[in-house]
C-alpha cells in the first residue's frame, strides 16, 4: 500500500513531514510518492492526496481506496471525466482553513462597510476628508452558501452586529442568521443584501450564478465579495454592473482564468479589490491529524469522514 501526492503547486516535503509525525506506522521513505514519481506497480497505491490533479492522473491507480483533497474546492476533480467514481472523495475540513476564510470575509466586509478602500484613495491623493459612517446594525450582509465556511463566516459577522442572512439549497439553523433556502427564496435574499459574499461550491447549478440578472436584483450601491471560485462569476456582467454604478465595489479573490492575465481590465478597475486566490490556504499542521485519521479508517476498511457527494458536487 502506498500514498501518491499529486499537488504540483504545494510543497510535498511539508506535507510528508507533518503526516509522518501523525502516522508513525507508515514508512514515508518507501511508501510515499510525489507525482510524477510512482511505484513500479501503480496498483500499490491506495491513497491519493491531491490538489487540482492533472486530468487522467487518478485513473492510473486501479487500487485506489480514497482520494483526499488538500483544499476546500473539489470542482477540478469532479470535472475530470476519467475520475474513478467508485472511489470515495474526501474534502478538506480544516479548522485553520475555516478560520482563515472567515478572517478574509470579515476584513473585506469591514473594508466596504467602513469605506476603508475609499480612504485609501484619499491618502494617495493627500485628501483629508470624512465620510458618513453607517451603523453596523443596519448593514445587511448575505452569504451565498452555508456550508462549513459560509456558516462560520455568518456566525462571526452576526456576532459583531451585522444583519446577516444566508442562502442555501436547504434550510439552515444558525443563531443570529436568517435562513433563505431554495429557488423561491433567492430573489428575496438578494433584495435584502447590501454586501453579497459568495462561498458556494462550484457545481453545474452554481456556475455563473454571479451574472447580470443576479447582480441587478441586489440593491443599488451593493458590494460583491467572491472568495469561492472564479466560475461563479460572469466577469463581463460584473464589470458592467460596476461601470453602471449599480454596484459600488467588488472584492475578488478568484477568477475564471488564474493567474489573472496582465491584460485583464479587472486589475486596474477603480472599484475592484484583487487578491491572488489567497482567501484561505490549507494549513498542513492543522489538517494532518484528520487526514491521518481518515487514512487509518480507510486501511481498516471503514468509511472515511467528510465524503463528497459526487452527484451533488460537494
Amino acid at each position: 500500500m502506498g500514498i501518491i501526492f499529486i499537488a504540483g503547486e504545494i510543497d510535498a516535503d511539508v506535507w510528508r513531514d507533518v503526516l509522518a509525525a501523525e502516522l508513525p506506522e507508515i514508512d514515508f521513505d518507501t511508501d510515499f510518492y510525489v507525482w510524477p514519481d510512482r511505484p513500479t506497480d501503480p496498483g500499490d497505491i491506495d491513497i491519493a492526496l491531491v490538489w487540482r490533479p492533472p486530468e487522467n492522473a487518478l485513473s492510473e491507480f486501479p487500487g485506489l481506496a480514497c482520494v483526499i483533497n488538500l483544499g476546500a474546492g473539489v470542482d477540478s476533480i469532479l470535472n475530470d471525466e476519467t475520475y474513478p467514481r467508485h472511489v470515495p472523495l474526501v474534502r478538506m475540513i480544516d479548522p485553520a482553513l475555516t478560520r482563515h476564510m472567515t478572517e478574509f470575509v470579515i476584513q473585506r466586509v469591514l473594508t466596504f462597510h467602513r469605506k476603508f478602500h475609499v480612504y485609501d484613495s484619499f491618502q494617495r491623493n493627500h485628501d483629508w476628508k470624512e465620510m458618513r459612517q453607517e451603523d453596523t446594525l443596519t448593514k445587511r450582509v448575505g452569504i451565498l452558501g452555508l456550508g462549513e465556511l459560509g456558516s462560520d463566516a455568518a456566525r462571526v459577522l452576526a456576532s459583531i452586529g451585522f444583519d446577516v442572512a444566508g442562502w442555501s439549497r436547504r434550510e439552515k439553523t444558525i443563531d443570529g442568521v436568517q435562513s433563505f433556502f431554495g429557488e423561491d427564496a433567492f430573489t428575496p435574499f438578494l433584495g435584502r443584501t447590501d454586501i453579497l459574499v459568495c462561498l458556494l461550491p462550484l457545481t453545474e447549478a452554481t456556475r455563473g450564478i454571479l451574472n447580470a440578472d443576479t447582480l441587478s436584483q441586489l440593491p443599488e450601491g451593493a458590494y460583491v465579495i467572491n472568495a469561492a471560485r472564479g466560475g461563479h462569476q460572469v466577469e463581463a456582467d460584473l464589470l458592467a454592473a460596476l461601470d453602471s454604478g449599480h454596484l459600488a465595489g467588488a472584492a475578488l479573490d478568484v477568477f475564471n482564468e488564474e493567474p489573472l492575465p496582465a491584460s485583464s481590465p479587472i486589475w486596474d478597475h477603480p472599484k475592484v479589490l484583487v487578491t491572488p486566490h489567497i482567501a484561505s490556504l490549507s494549513s498542513p499542521g492543522s489538517a494532518a491529524r484528520e487526514i491521518a485519521a481518515n487514512i487509518r479508517r480507510i486501511r481498516k476498511g471503514e468509511e472515511p469522514t467528510d465524503q463528497v457527494s459526487l452527484d451533488a458536487g460537494y
